[in-house]
């Protein structure tokens, strides 16, 4: 398990990653290239200081289907999409209707599918049913290397981040 911590009221996104529930074991961090979101990239780091990788959201590709990149020593290493776009949408409206918001957490479930280059899929994954909407359930569906498996944990989680902003 993994605990996330986001800076908030910072100009540029910056998340940190957490060994324990205390949050005294650092194991990774994330930082925004720049201010705005629109196709900005997302650096991971080593506790150490050691560049992963990165994730990069498609801007214009991604105004309705969420599509990004996660990229290893700059070339694209895995592809994350939405496994089905209307079901975000629809969660997101369905989240800002008041008393039916509180709820909208247990019927909609949106999914990303995380592949490789070359269209295998690898992770899946989906929003779980709960009353304030934080959690989710990664499932393995290709076999990955643990530089793969790492990238793709580390580029979910700040997908999580981003799209739950946009519904």
């Amino acid at each position: 398990m993994l605990y996330i911590k986001q800076r908030a009221f910072k100009l540029k996104e910056a998340v940190s990653v957490f060994a324990d529930r205390a949050q005294n074991q650092p194991l990774y961090t994330i930082a925004a290239d720049r201010v705005l979101d629109f196709n900005a990239q997302y650096h991971f780091s080593s506790a150490s200081g050691a560049r992963l990788g990165a994730v990069r959201r498609h801007g214009a590709r991604s105004l309705f289907k969420a599509y990004y990149e996660i990229l290893h020593d700059g070339a694209t290493a895995l592809r994350i999409h939405e496994a089905n776009p209307w079901m975000k949408v629809l969660d997101g409206v369905f989240g800002d209707i008041p008393v039916l918001g509180l709820f909208a957490g247990y019927f909609f479930h949106p999914a990303y599918l995380v592949t490789r280059v070359d269209g295998a899929p690898v992770l899946r994954l989906k929003k779980q049913p709960a009353f304030l909407e934080g959690k989710y359930e990664i499932r393995a569906l290709g076999a990955m290397d643990e530089t793969d498996t790492q990238l793709a944990v580390l580029g979910l989680v700040m997908i999580v981040l981003l799209e739950r902003r946009r519904g």
